[in-house]
């Protein structure tokens, strides 16, 4: 069992953060101060360290060097988020910003403690986060040293794109939908390239004001605006020999625009307020769910811009066009939740397979973990049943033969029905005879589960079609 040191002067952070982490199976100790830490235990024994950056008396960071090569994930405000990028210079291998939650901090330790025992070098930087401190949420096992689940076409062939781009500094521009998992292919390229041992810094474009953004990226001189008190180095500087991961950098304003176009010219950078210019290396990797040349050609995103990042481009397929993967990707999430709550005996029922297959997942990777997430929590039996994962499933979703659980004819006299079913039946007068065929002897529940819909999905076609429920009989169910 991992032992994980604690290092927080506030109690309640202190005391919330233990219980979570010995919740996940996780050995803890704490202290309130660097000093204490020193004082109560040996702390290069421990597996991972995360401390608070500003404590009473010595920083957080002195930690990194008393650790001795134990990981030090670093805690901070977002006020301090730059003080954390040197951190990171200083070897801190990661920091998460406050306020944090669960998830967030529960997947940052637990990919520390893996990528320590697959590479536990001392003192080895292994990557960055993002820098509003949001994690995104992704599969963390499957395609080899790739990482990511999956084996539909579309993603075989976006490894192969990966192991030939990876190894080279050349620009990359990750395209796909929100929720795809842009943030894992990048760090893929990152971990497979020359540079993976030096820092991969991550920025949601996004998150971070507008009026902060330069600041954050390029860093500021002391007195360069109002507040600015002291001179800081910005993320770009703090990802010099690594990977820079500009996320959603559609949404980067022209002004930053400019400036980054330098660095991607020049190799250099000049901080806010500065009239020096100072050189860096970085490989920049972006990502968007915006069509950045239609954004270019109104005027809205720089074209040389543009052009200088699409040098490769990788497309991400949406979840719903990667076939069986989804549910592979299901059963992946639902191991996780399920050890995170003790129980080895949940499975998906037929009908929750089929549901996860069908549904076309518009939030993707994203909203489908938090499907089996909110499932595995409300499930009451081992078999956790379509309903759970709060999905509708349209008829109008699936083809003329994946119907689930539906027979090729329903069998029985069609005593309510005009007609007896033939193969020219349109799926909506299919559902029509199907349903006045069997709604004196099925409940409504028995009859959506046939048709593979929800119960509210079958009492809108119902309205549609005007076909009224029965009050009377098996179908009368509560």
């Amino acid at each position: 069992m991992p032992h994980i040191l604690i290092v927080e002067d506030e109690t309640i952070i202190r005391s919330a953060l233990r219980r979570l982490l010995e919740r996940n199976q996780y050995q803890v100790s704490e202290a309130g101060s660097v000093q204490e830490a020193q004082e109560r235990f040996s702390i290069p024994t421990f597996d991972l360290i995360v401390s608070d950056l500003r404590l009473p008396g010595a920083p957080g960071t002195e930690l990194i060097k008393l650790g001795q090569g134990t990981p030090v994930l670093i805690m901070t405000s977002y006020a301090s988020l730059r003080s954390a990028v040197d951190s990171m210079k200083m070897g801190a291998v990661d920091y998460i910003a406050k306020p944090f939650d669960h998830d967030e901090m529960l997947q940052a330790v637990a990919r520390i403690l893996r990528d320590r025992q697959s590479a536990p070098a001392a003192g080895e930087v292994v990557a960055g986060k993002t820098a509003n401190g949001n994690a995104k949420s992704t599969a963390d096992s499957g395609n080899g040293e790739i990482g990511i689940i999956g084996s539909c076409p579309p993603m075989q062939d976006l490894y192969g794109k990966i192991r030939k781009v990876a190894p080279t500094d050349s620009n990359v521009l990750i395209q796909g939908e929100s929720g795809t998992g842009k943030e894992l292919v990048a760090r893929a390229l990152h971990n497979l390239s020359k540079r993976a041992k030096a820092p991969m810094i991550s920025v949601n474009c996004a998150a971070i004001p507008e009026s902060l953004i330069e600041s954050e990226l390029f860093g500021h001189e002391k007195g360069a605006f109002t507040g600015a008190s002291a001179g800081r180095a910005g993320l770009v500087e703090a990802a010099d020999g690594g990977t820079l991961f500009l996320d959603e950098i559609g949404e980067l304003p022209l002004e930053a625009q400019a400036r980054l176009l330098r660095v991607l010219q020049e190799g250099e950078i000049r901080r806010v307020g500065s009239v020096q210019s100072q050189k860096v290396d970085v490989r920049l990797i972006a990502a968007t769910h915006r069509d950045l040349k239609s954004l270019a050609k109104i005027g809205q995103f720089r074209e040389d811009l543009y052009y200088r990042l699409h040098v490769i481009a990788l497309k991400l397929p949406a979840l719903r066009e990667r076939g069986a993967d989804v549910n592979e990707i299901a059963n992946a999430f639902l191991a996780r939740q399920s050890a995170r709550i003790n129980r080895t005996d949940l499975k998906f029922a037929a009908d929750a397979e089929q549901a996860i297959r069908h549904y076309s997942w518009p939030g993707n990777v994203r909203e489908l973990e938090n499907a089996v997430e909110r499932a595995v929590i409300l499930s009451e039996s081992p078999e956790i049943s379509a309903d759970l994962l709060g999905i509708d499933i349209e008829l109008g979703d699936l083809e003329d033969d994946e119907f689930i659980g539906l027979p090729a004819q329903p069998a029985g006299n069609a005593a309510n029905s005009s007609h007896e079913p033939t193969e020219d039946l349109s799926l909506e007068d299919y559902f029509q005879h199907f349903v006045l065929e069997h709604q004196d002897h099925m409940t409504e529940t028995e009859l959506a589960r046939k048709l593979g819909v929800s119960r509210k999905c079958l009492w809108e076609r119902r309205q549609r079609l005007g076909i009224p429920r029965r009050k009377t009989g098996v179908a009368s169910e509560s």
